[in-house]
């Protein structure tokens, strides 16, 4: 991917009005101010794990050369980049302030309603007494302010506070009558009545984060608008995958991948959107950029949370979801990796980002929605597969309780046959980590978890339990050679296993059958034409154990020299099984014990 695109939007100015606060002279005009929040949304690039890279561009008021904004983005630090798009400006510098503005609000109280429309012509009631006026003013006065005051609003009619000052008002209302100009505390007012329709909304103070860009213009005076722009990577915009398969029976399966979108981020309408497959590294991604003035980054909903069910479960930000060229990883994987840390191997950091782009997307802050991104078919084959999980030496099973031993012979009694779709892609981008939905017709099959799967490689999809594949499995010890491993000065014996596993066909249709068997130690012979091989204690059988820990590992604490002298092993059978046909497969291999 050549670029990440974004938010982009358009930057409408707001006329500021200057206050009248009882002085004899009006402060004078403040810079005209945009809100960025209000903008429309070009762009948006969206990750699966809640960060969206956004591109903000667009025509601004300029005031003394300046364009200023409120609603500062909360960006990660690092990826705030603002500039100038005008190619007769230039950008000198971005300063970010709290200010105290004014911005009108509902006026709830009689004050605020005086306050809001002085010059109205009113009838007053204080007590028994009633008589016409004309609102002169309510006082207020300026008081002195560490942080300099700018006008900002979201409206027409606010009003700024003079700068580098706040304002503090009185308790009584300047009325004009006939006798003269009457100063009336305000709460002896009992009611007034206007004679047209009052100003229903007051200049109230708040104080707000403003971003100024401050723009060198050497080929003259500055036009009244211009294009300003700025990107930024924030947490609050996300979009989680989900998949519908359709299998015929007949080993063509349509495949529809959908969108769903969760905006908690900024208001889009008719908006180019980029759903990413992948998350990049993030390194700083906790941080907020000091331009943002706030001192937590804003509450986000529980899918944005790190901790979430959702937030890494589909996020292909581990690169061991990946299905390789001349492998299909099973459900397990993928139930283990759904719950690990975020945190990328140097294989993902490299991993190229697949982008799906949707056009005219309207999608308001707080809302959510469905939207179809892909429909294309690929072959599959049914498969059906047993994994026969880690069992414990005899040794560790003696030591361990009876209500654990019983645990233990609950777990390993009878494993299950798999149904799986293998589902070989052949389209034209690679398959994202997500839910998957089967059908076969209009009947549902399951929902199993689609893994990350590029193009070319194959992956697994769990359908059912093949209840109609019966399995038995039987172990015995067939021998104990004392003194067989000298290792460091240490003698262990070696411990000869042997293993049968009976296969019956009540499927009604043939079938064919992989077979995994873990062992911990060294796999002999697996028969017929089977294949035995040893993992590397240290890295590959860690990593066939991390994939699904079994609950009995941490109920005995294993010996320093285990991995020393005992391996993981691996059997493995591939069986085609006619209807009502039975197999038997046999196996050996042995571990050492000191």
């Amino acid at each position: 991917m050549n670029r990440l695109t974004a938010v982009a939007a358009m930057v409408a100015g707001l006329g500021l009005q200057p206050l009248d606060a009882g002085n004899s002279e009006a402060p004078a005009p403040v810079p005209s101010t945009a809100s960025l929040a209000s903008v429309p949304v070009k762009e948006v690039t969206v990750f699966k794990d809640g960060h969206a890279f956004v591109l903000h561009e667009g025509e601004a008021p300029i005031s003394d050369g300046s364009v200023i904004l409120d609603n500062l983005p909360a960006p990660v630090i690092g990826t705030f980049w603002p500039y100038s798009a005008d190619p007769r400006a230039k950008l000198r510098s971005v300063t970010a302030a709290r200010r105290t503005v004014l911005v009108p609000r509902t006026a709830l109280s009689i004050s605020e309603l005086l306050d809001a429309n002085v010059g109205a012509k009113v009838l007053v009631r204080e007590k028994d007494v009633s008589y016409a006026a004309t609102i002169h003013a309510v006082p207020a006065r300026a008081k002195p302010d560490p942080i300099p005051s700018l006008a900002s609003s979201s409206a027409d009619d606010a009003r700024a506070l003079p700068p580098n000052s706040a304002v503090v008002k009185g308790s009584i209302v300047l009325l004009e009558t006939e006798d003269g100009v009457k100063a009336v505390p305000i709460d002896r007012i009992q009611d007034v009545t206007f004679r047209t329709a009052p100003r229903e909304s007051a200049a109230v103070e708040e104080s707000r984060g403003l971003l100024t860009l401050r723009l060198d213009w050497p080929g003259g005076e500055p036009p009244k608008t211009t294009r300003v722009g700025m990107v930024y990577l924030q947490k609050g915009l996300r979009w989680i995958p989900s998949y519908k398969v359709t299998v015929d029976g007949q080993g063509s399966a349509a495949v529809r991948l959908q969108a769903t979108i969760l905006n908690e981020l900024t208001d889009l309408t008719n908006a180019t959107v980029h759903l990413v497959v992948g998350v990049p590294k993030f390194a700083f991604e906790e941080t907020t950029d000091p331009m943002a003035l706030q001192q937590a980054a804003a509450r986000l909903s529980s899918y944005f949370k790190r901790d979430a069910r959702t937030a890494y479960a589909f996020s292909n930000a581990i690169m061991t979801q990946q299905a390789r060229m001349t492998e299909t990883r099973s459900a397990r994987d993928s139930d283990a990796l759904a719950g690990e840390d975020a945190l990328l191997s140097d294989e993902a950091l490299n991993e190229d980002l697949y982008i799906f782009t949707l056009q005219r997307v309207t999608l308001r802050k707080g809302e959510r929605m469905v939207v179809p991104v892909a429909e294309f078919s690929l072959p599959y084959q049914d498969v059906y597969t047993l994994e026969i999980p880690v069992s414990p030496p005899p040794e560790v099973f003696r030591r361990v309780s009876s209500e654990q031993q019983a645990e233990l012979a609950r777990l390993f009694r009878a494993p299950k046959v798999q149904h799986k779709l293998r589902l070989h892609n052949t389209g034209p981008h690679p398959l994202t980590t997500a839910p998957a939905l089967i059908l076969r017709g209009e009947r549902v099959l399951a929902q199993g978890m689609m893994t990350y799967t590029s193009r070319g490689a194959k992956s697994d999809l769990d359908t059912t339990t093949a209840v109609n594949v019966l399995v038995r499995k039987d172990e015995r010890e067939t021998g104990r050679v004392p003194n067989a491993l000298n290792w460091q000065g240490s003698a262990y014996a070696r411990i000869d296993q042997a293993g049968t596993i009976r296969l019956t066909n009540a499927a009604g249709r043939s079938i064919e059958l992989e077979v995994t068997r873990f062992v911990l130690g060294t796999a002999d012979k697996a028969l017929p034409d089977g294949s035995a091989e040893q993992l590397n204690a240290m890295e590959d059988g860690r990593v066939a154990l991390s994939a699904e820990t079994p609950s009995w590992w941490g109920w005995y604490s294993w010996p320093w020299w285990w991995t020393h002298v005992n391996p993981m092993g691996r059997l493995r059978w591939t069986v085609r099984l006619q209807e009502g046909q039975s197999a038997e497969l046999t196996y050996a291999w042995h571990y050492f014990w000191s």
